[in-house]
């Protein structure tokens, strides 16, 4: 039953609405400088801990990371905490020793993570957590599993996005517990995080609402069934500290913990509210829990908030966020590859951490680019020494000779390549684009370009390829590949053609090599750019585009990882998906895949082609579009190596040109995973 707003007050009797909050620690915090720290925990952590005594319980969800700062800091606030934790005036909530986007990072970093974390939250305030906050609220069906595997019985997530994408779920959902799905098939119990009620209550503190408001808001939540409701589930730096982040922030009055507090009194006075622990949230009305996908093709990985918190926000953009991030992947496989101790992997949860990713201080970047190339420098492949190894120094393939004239024919456009495993079609005018690609097992081409006027729709009405890169700025020319190129054409010794070019644009040089395989049905693409700087923007690569004869429309789907140990598949038949498109001028793109083990598999049950992306030259981010316009379909998978959003701010972690490596191939036929 979801009874009107402008009715609950009245009418029916109402039941009791079961109100928990939790708030969120963070010293990692991007805009907060190491000197703040201990000024944080005095104004911030202590009142939270009079809260708790006052009004509790109350949940309170900090990183390892965060517990080791404060006890390093401020002993006595970790004792308090372990106290009122045994008083049950506190609920510990986990979250791992960082704050890592899961989706992002391969499953054994966040099994780290969450391990690391559990040692901490034991080790310093005497109990590991049952109920974990999703770090960012960055949730992939993945995840579900490496959370149950870490001792975890539920989790916080928000309601707003997964349900904008479930049209489905009765709204009545969102007041109850539920299960949520892994991709491994188990479940999760779920708590639903409510972004609207937190930022009434930050309204509230901040002096925006007047506190009998704010009742009123919290109030019209009842009907005449038990509910549960989230009142909190954010940041605690926020209330009597300023990081200095804005020119707009509000001056401090001394008095915003203060109304918190008033908030939860006034709260409890009425008969039919309860202030509860979050975990207790778990046991109310169980009559009314589904098992529940978060996820969908066209919003893979949900995330908190407003759209503009998406993946992109942690893979490709901030100052460098694919160049540090490929760093992190490079060290990890340092790591596994040497059976690395503890504190080698408590140092990767660091630097992984989201903090680093979004409004990071000048200061702070700059000591943190220093840690970072430090660990690389132990465990992982120094940049330069890895974007100047050619790609046969790492697959142990043969160097190129002069073609002999066979499995290759130039026009005066097109380059016809053919080997034992593939035939394709290259257009010199269009930067060695893919015009058809034909996979021997396959009746006709799979991939390639769709001409100019193919779709009815107007947006659509364009020339379509395969194997282009395009950058696009706020307010600028496009900068494309897609130039007159004077190709050179060399046969292996393998029998593998490869074709290479370089095309000037006006940002500088793309170095373009294209390998055709002859012993597997295979492309790769080596893409260097020699520009002297990556400004505010986005730069998509690949555009694998789909020809739409050669599939079944209703049988297409997309598989990938997204930070999880099982594949995640998304059935695309009646889903129209868009995670390239933008979400304002100032933020580029809507959603995206992880991609964590370095590939995706887009196709139908006989025809599916396989996407590889080498993680270490960089972790690209897979933005999907499928859309059925009028009497044909559009189908692609663009690699992103940019996006643009407000954290954006050109710093790169290394110098030197960036190297972009991925792969294109007819996928088995046998089940991906």
């Amino acid at each position: 039953m979801n009874v009107p707003l402008h009715k609950r007050e009245t009418g029916a009797t109402q039941a009791t609405l079961h109100l928990f909050a939790l708030f969120h620690l963070n010293l990692a915090f991007s805009s907060i400088e190491d000197e703040q720290r201990d000024d944080v925990i005095r104004r911030c952590y202590w009142p939270l801990l009079e809260l708790a005594k006052s009004h509790g319980p109350i949940g309170v969800e900090a990183t390892g990371f965060t517990l080791e700062e404060i006890e390093a800091r401020d002993p006595a606030w970790c004792r308090e905490a372990r106290r009122l934790i045994g008083e049950g005036r506190v609920e510990i909530v986990g979250s791992g020793y960082a704050q890592i986007i899961g989706p992002l990072v391969p499953a054994p970093v966040t099994e780290a993570n969450l391990r690391l974390g559990n040692e901490a939250y034991e080790r310093l305030l005497g109990q590991r957590p049952r109920l974990a906050l999703v770090n960012e609220q960055a949730y992939s069906a993945g995840l579900v599993g490496l959370y149950l595997d870490a001792g975890y019985r539920a989790i916080l997530m928000d309601w707003d996005n997964p349900a904008a994408h479930h049209p489905e779920w009765p709204a009545e959902t969102r007041y109850h517990p539920q299960r949520a799905i892994g991709a491994d098939g188990r479940e999760i119990a779920l708590l639903w995080t409510n972004t609207v009620a937190f930022q009434k209550l930050q309204r509230l503190a901040h002096g925006d609402i007047a506190l009998s408001d704010y009742v009123h808001y919290v109030r019209a939540q009842r009907c005449a069934e038990p509910r549960t409701f989230c009142l909190y589930a954010s940041d605690a730096e926020i209330f009597d500290f300023r990081p200095g982040r804005y020119r707009t922030e509000e001056a401090l009055d001394g008095g915003e913990w203060r109304r918190i507090g008033e908030a939860f009194a006034a709260l409890s006075d009425v008969d039919t509210l309860r202030l509860i622990a979050p975990g207790d949230a778990l046991s109310v009305s169980p009559a009314m829990r589904s098992a529940l996908r978060l996820e969908s093709a066209a919003c893979p990985v949900p995330v908190k908030k407003q759209r503009k918190y998406n993946l992109s926000r942690w893979a490709v953009t901030g100052r460098d966020d694919l160049g540090i991030n490929a760093a992190c992947e490079r060290i990890y496989r340092g790591l596994v590859r040497a059976n690395a101790v503890a504190t080698a992997w408590k140092e990767l949860c660091y630097l992984w951490s989201s903090d680093f990713r979004t409004h990071i201080t000048e200061r702070r970047w700059t000591e943190f680019c220093t840690r970072l190339a430090k660990a690389e420098a132990k465990w992982g492949t120094s940049t330069a020494e890895f974007i100047h190894r050619p790609r046969s120094a790492r697959t142990g393939g043969r160097s190129p000779s002069p073609a002999s004239g066979r499995g290759k024919s130039v026009s005066s456009r097109h380059i016809d390549i053919e080997t034992p495993t593939l035939k394709a079609r290259l257009d010199r005018r269009r930067g060695l684009a893919i015009e058809s690609l034909h996979f021997a097992d396959d009746a006709g081409p799979v991939v390639g370009g769709l001409p100019h006027g193919h779709f009815d729709d107007i947006a659509l009405q364009a020339d379509w390829y395969t194997g282009d890169c395009v950058f696009e700025a706020p307010g600028e020319h496009k900068v494309t590949d897609l130039e007159w190129c004077e190709p050179e054409i060399v046969r292996t010794a393998d029998g593998d053609v490869v074709v290479s070019a370089r095309i000037e644009t006006s940002k500088g040089a793309i170095l373009k090599s294209l390998r055709f395989h002859a012993s597997e049905p295979k492309v790769d693409f080596d893409l260097t750019f020699d520009w002297q700087a990556f400004d505010r923007g986005s730069l998509r690569l690949g555009h694998i585009t789909l020809l739409p004869e050669a599939f079944d429309w209703d049988g297409l789907s997309l598989t990938t990882h997204n930070g999880g140990k099982d594949c995640e598949t998304f059935q695309l038949k009646d889903q129209s998906v868009d995670h390239g498109a933008p979400v304002s001028f100032l933020v580029s793109s809507s959603y995206g895949i992880g991609m964590t083990e370095g590939w995706a598999e887009l196709g139908d049950v006989t025809t599916r082609i396989r996407v590889d992306v080498d993680r270490e030259a960089a972790p690209l981010l897979g933005l999907l579009t499928h859309k059925r316009i009028g009497g044909s379909l559009f189908c692609q998978l663009v690699l992103s190596a940019l996006e643009l959003d407000e954290t954006r701010k050109p710093a790169p972690y290394a110098g030197g040109p960036r190297l972009f490596r991925f792969s294109l191939s007819r996928a088995a036929a046998s089940a991906p995973c």
